[in-house]
């Protein structure tokens, strides 16, 4: 099969419904996950006691920008201070640990969606591996082909 009558077009086309098939798996894949947010991080959790009707749990959490706003102020009153640019960069670590371990990932599919997703994106890899193994046998006969001693322009 040589789509187009050209040498390699299979490889080419192989690869390239491959590359789509797997694109579309995966875009319908990430289309169908929600991202939403916890009441509680890692670290709000701990402080508030969360559920264990700990001390914070009805105040707001921000107590955990202070380690930041810390480091912000001793920056702006000396920029030379090790401690407050170290201060700055674990408050703002404490910051993003706390977002991203509120992010929550719930996915929204059919069962049927779910398969047909699936059964793209591994109709598509094996796609992509069998255009894989088509070019890489064409090559090596290539690479033999220019091995072997040409036989037909002898002059005797």
């Amino acid at each position: 099969m040589k789509p187009g009558g050209s040498e390699g077009g299979e490889t080419a086309f192989l690869t390239g419904v491959g590359l789509i098939l797997v694109a579309l798996g995966l875009y319908l894949f990430l289309d169908s996950v929600q991202v939403t947010s916890a009441p509680f991080g890692a670290i709000s959790g701990r402080l508030g006691g969360a559920g264990r009707g700990g001390m914070w749990e009805t105040t707001s959490m921000g107590i955990i920008f202070v380690p930041f706003l810390a480091g912000i102020v001793v920056l702006f009153f000396d920029a030379q201070k090790r401690w407050g640019w170290w201060l700055a960069g674990i408050g703002l670590a404490i910051i993003c640990i706390e977002i991203l371990s509120r992010v929550r990932f719930q996915m929204v599919i059919k069962t049927t969606h779910l398969l047909l997703l699936l059964g793209m994106v591994a109709a598509g890899a094996g796609l992509l591996a069998r255009s894989y193994v088509i070019g890489s046998r064409q090559q090596d006969s290539a690479d033999d082909r220019a091995d072997q001693p040409d036989t037909k322009n002898k002059d005797s």
